[in-house]
């Protein structure tokens, strides 16, 4: 992987994990279109991933500072109940992951034709939004799991885990403001769990983290994911109050198309 191609992926990566227009799918878009394998290197993606935790916790750094202040105080407070429901969520896409790691991992294999048509899919949830009257409810135990049953589903390649994890929530009438903030903590655990245990495989066999890729290239790779993320975060906050998906589901359609005709033209 040249240091190019690493900071087009990097950017890839750090625009869809907040853009609702799937990361995975659009990585995998990238690496076809860039004939790399960037799904094999293993490094790479524990670089990126990091880089997108780290510009979540930037974001919303005074949300979580009043979460983990509070939770020192040992009460079943308002943040306390944030965090249980933000593991509820997690129980999911948890025991899926588990499961069915396998299988999941053989559909991230350069398929760009399920890849659309998973993006036909994000583009259907996301009309379904423009639809939706504002709601005003809050999060509650029983929506988390709802919301954590979304995230599952977005483990497949094309769709997209913002997308389909904020159009549940305003689905079940909750408040828009209050859906993103839930929507993208929620990933936080996902992301550093999965950065964790591909340390771990990187860790136990070196190799995986294939040497066509350098030093420059990998700190290059960070530094486009996580300036690309904080810029789609903050970006994707005010798309969400301003009722704008609609415009994310015509980009996943035509996405989808031109993808199916290169795939099958």
């Amino acid at each position: 992987m040249s240091l190019l191609e690493a900071i087009i992926l990097g950017i890839i990566q750090g625009l869809t994990e907040f853009l609702p227009v799937s990361s995975s799918g659009h990585i995998e878009i990238g690496a076809y279109l860039l004939n790399v394998q960037s799904s094999d290197n293993l490094l790479f993606a524990i670089i990126v991933h990091a880089a997108t935790a780290l510009s979540t916790i930037v974001i919303f750094r005074k949300d979580i500072i009043e979460i983990i202040k509070d939770l020192f105080k040992f009460e079943w407070n308002e943040s306390t109940q944030f965090v249980a429901k933000i593991a509820l969520s997690m129980i999911p896409v948890g025991i899926i992951g588990v499961l069915f790691e396998d299988k999941i991992e053989a559909l991230f294999a350069g398929n760009i034709a399920f890849v659309a048509f998973m993006l036909l899919i994000t583009g259907f949830l996301l009309t379904i939004t423009y639809y939706t009257k504002d709601g005003t409810k809050k999060v509650t135990f029983g929506r988390a799991i709802i919301i954590g049953l979304a995230q599952a589903i977005a483990i497949l390649p094309g769709i997209s885990r913002s997308g389909t994890t904020l159009a549940t929530s305003l689905y079940l009438g909750v408040e828009k403001s209050r859906a993103t903030r839930f929507s993208f903590l929620m990933v936080l655990p996902p992301i550093l769990g999965a950065a964790l245990l591909k340390t771990l495989d990187f860790i136990k066999e070196p190799e995986l983290a294939a040497g066509d890729i350098s030093g420059v290239a990998l700190i290059a790779g960070f530094i486009a994911a996580f300036v690309s993320g904080l810029l789609a975060c903050q970006w994707m906050i005010r798309i969400v109050r301003q009722g704008k998906l609609i415009y994310f589901a015509v980009y996943c359609i035509i996405v989808a198309l031109v993808v199916l005709s290169v795939a099958y033209l």
